[in-house]
């Protein structure tokens, strides 16, 4: 049996004496750290105060809470002992300067799922590692498309902390090691299952969705008896990285569509520091991430905080969905063939 790799040696390997690499890896180490810390803060709950107060500030659509802006404290900190220029973070409108002329820019969401924070539901961190431009003094660093990553991971704080990672080398799993604090390998080179009879999708928004999605939706629902020919279970726990963690784990499909609600209409999830890092890591496990119409990754940042569409997953799943979107009514229960007064229903 061989020994157990941990966080920093899985990064030593990779970086093998390359500086950009090198860079990459301290800053991963040093994000790790801070996963670390949220973790075992979350792990108090209320011994650690009221974590799901209101700062009375609005991130998005979302009231930000006491442990949002505890997490980023914590992630500046560690942040500062890394070649890290500028971050980029939900819960700061502008980008904030920590070692201005370093070569490396980070993106964060803090907390994923703050809004289940009182419920001991699982929450995590997503971030992003990139190329730092204009000396971090700006939010030019942010810009890119999502192919420009050069590193990208989310943490889940739930029965244990996993830290889910992708340097575009495959996407692995580390687990949390209490007694040491140390991320130990426990899952090199996930791979999503291409099939899927699964999907997780926020259903009170059913009436707020356009047609494609509840056209795909209502096949679901209909199971073996539908187009799909095959029954599908629906998840849902509002905490975005424990809905994707769970299907690295066994498959299936994530969908935050974009709708007809104010502030809803490109989506909920950010593009730099959301979709993007997550998009890598579930195209790195061999699934797929789009927004119905593109690739999450080919998309052009125009903001930081910019809101995406992102549907992603088991590829076939994927691929099906997109082709719905092109063409609406080629497949799907309320095709010509398929509809509820189809040619073939009574």
């Amino acid at each position: 049996m061989t020994d157990p790799i941990d966080l920093g040696a899985f990064l030593d390997r990779w970086a093998q004496g390359n500086p950009v690499r090198a860079d990459v890896a301290v800053t991963v180490v040093r994000m790790a750290e801070a996963c670390c810390r949220i973790g075992s803060l979350v792990s108090l709950g209320q011994l650690a105060g009221d974590l799901a107060s209101q700062t009375g500030r609005q991130t998005g659509a979302d009231p930000q809470k006491e442990v949002d802006v505890r997490a980023n404290d914590l992630i500046v900190k560690a942040l500062k002992n890394a070649p890290v220029a500028t971050l980029g973070s939900e819960e700061l409108e502008w980008p904030l300067p920590i070692n201005p002329g370093a070569p490396l820019a980070v993106a964060v969401d803090p907390i994923d799922g703050s809004s289940n924070i009182d419920s001991n539901i699982s929450v995590g961190t997503i971030f992003t590692v990139l190329p730092a431009r204009a000396n971090g003094v700006d939010a030019s660093s942010f810009l890119a498309t999502g192919e420009t990553q050069l590193a990208a991971g989310f943490a889940v704080y739930g029965p244990y902390t996993s830290l889910v990672l992708t340097v575009g080398s495959g996407t692995h799993i580390f687990t949390l090691q209490r007694t040491n604090g140390h991320f130990v390998l426990t899952q090199a080179d996930v791979e999503i299952p291409a099939s899927t009879r699964e999907y997780a999708i926020n259903a009170s928004n059913y009436r707020y969705w356009d047609e494609t999605i509840r056209t795909y939706i209502d096949d679901c629902l209909r199971g073996f008896d539908g187009p799909r020919g095959k029954n599908f279970n629906m998840r849902w726990t509002a905490s975005p990285v424990a809905d994707i963690y769970r299907l690295l784990a066994r498959g299936g499909i994530f969908l935050y569509p974009g709708d007809v609600r104010e502030n809803y209409t490109m989506g909920r999830l950010r593009l730099v520091y959301e979709a993007n890092p997550l998009a890598w890591i579930i195209e790195q496990a061999g699934g797929s991430a789009t927004t119905g119409c593109q690739r999450i990754l080919s998309l052009t940042p125009t903001s930081l905080h910019q809101h995406t569409p992102f549907m992603a997953g088991s590829r076939n799943e994927v691929e099906y969905l997109v082709r719905l979107h092109q063409n609406p009514f080629g497949v799907g229960e309320r095709s010509p063939l398929f509809g509820r007064r189809g040619l073939f229903r009574t």
